[in-house]
């Protein structure tokens, strides 16, 4: 048993290890995402953008849409009608509008499924990721991002941000390509700074509750459970002081 318990600890310690070293290797701080799995309207907008922006390149092929009808308070003929633009079938995973062929001939292979990827970089991550875009002309797509450093992707909510430009220090050493301390909007979107960090929030925070759907009935009984272990604390010390009585 002991055994078994070291070798958990170990684990866990080699891959909070490695998602240290992860973070560090792609070398920019991240922002406070500060979204809310308990904000049904946030998650019903996120769903929205990510449809419209996000589903054209990345599957969720771990959440149905019928799961994310009745989980987001939408019906499947709301969901079906205005989020689904595959004809996917309402009981089916969310697929990748893109075809493959199509994929592979622009990006050189299918974009990743994105239904784990706020479990696995955070939400935190997520939320800088899609801030952190800007112009690059020596990337093939002409873009780069300061949070994954050579993203093979574009910037899907362009139009909606804005075209930043890096701006760019002084290298640490002679012959080093200058490093990026900053970011500048050269051309606004059609949204204000305010309105598209709340868009972004609506992403992250969809994303977020695609990783684990669960996490929002969880989350309502967890106030059940506590009132009902408070109930059973306060019987079981009633139990005691009849039990104890005599003996004091």
């Amino acid at each position: 048993m002991t055994d078994h318990w070291i070798v958990r600890l170990a684990c866990a310690a080699a891959l909070m290890f490695g998602v240290a070293v992860a973070d560090a290797a792609e070398g920019a701080k991240t922002l406070q995402a500060g979204n809310d799995l308990s904000d049904r309207a946030s998650l019903q907008r996120g769903a929205q953008l990510y449809m419209n922006y996000c589903s054209g390149c990345h599957a969720l092929k771990y959440l149905r849409y019928s799961r994310m009808a009745a989980d987001l308070g939408l019906s499947e003929e709301e969901v079906m009608n205005n989020l689904n633009f595959t004809g996917t079938p309402v009981g089916e995973p969310i697929p990748v509008t893109m075809p493959k062929a199509q994929a592979e001939k622009w990006f050189g292979k299918m974009p990743p499924d994105l239904s784990l990827i706020a479990r696995v970089r955070g939400s935190d991550w997520v939320y800088t990721y899609l801030k952190s875009f800007y112009l690059d002309p020596t990337r093939p797509l002409g873009w780069n991002n300061t949070v994954f450093p050579n993203a093979s992707m574009p910037n899907p909510l362009w139009e909606m941000q804005g075209l930043q430009h890096a701006v760019h220090g002084k290298p640490e050493n002679p012959g080093e390509d200058p490093p990026v301390v900053g970011l500048k909007i050269a051309q606004p979107g059609n949204m204000d700074p305010g309105q598209y960090d709340q868009a972004v929030r609506d992403i992250t925070n969809f994303l977020e509750y695609a990783g684990e759907p669960a996490a929002l009935k969880r989350q309502k009984l967890g106030v059940w459970v506590i009132l009902f272990l408070a109930l059973l604390t306060f019987l079981a010390y009633l139990l005691k002081k009849e039990y104890w009585k005599d003996v004091h």
